[in-house]
């Protein structure tokens, strides 16, 4: 069974920074690992995501603020959240895309969330 472990959440005030940390246990092969949020009221959205490769993609929003990094051996992901925002509160969602088994679907995994709140 596939289980993703998420820590780091917290409130901070506008400005602070946070780290968040995902481990993931059960998995055979890992295609992606990332980070998504959402709001209340809103979607669940992609804020940045590290290849097995090691090539990133970010939000347009966290650019510049937010720093993503994995580690394949561990099969952890983590996100440094610099300059935070009251509009990055949400609920954070890791995500691994991977193979549970050798022959398994390349399926989504995510964890149960994490709730950022950043005070003004």
């Amino acid at each position: 069974q596939v289980q993703l472990v998420e820590s780091g959440g917290g409130l901070v005030q506008a400005g602070g920074s946070l780290r968040l940390s995902c481990a993931g246990s059960g998995i055979f092969s890992i295609n992606h690992m990332g980070w998504y949020r959402q709001a209340p009221g809103k979607q669940r959205d992609m804020v940045a995501r590290i290849r097995s490769g090691g090539s990133t993609d970010y939000a347009d929003s966290v650019k510049g603020r937010f720093i993503i990094s994995g580690d394949n051996a561990k099969n952890a992901v983590y996100l440094q959240m610099n300059n935070l925002k009251p509009e990055d509160t949400a609920v954070y969602y890791c995500n691994f895309q991977g193979r549970r088994t050798r022959t398994s679907w390349l399926v989504d995994y995510w964890g149960e969330g994490t709730q950022i709140t950043v005070s003004s």
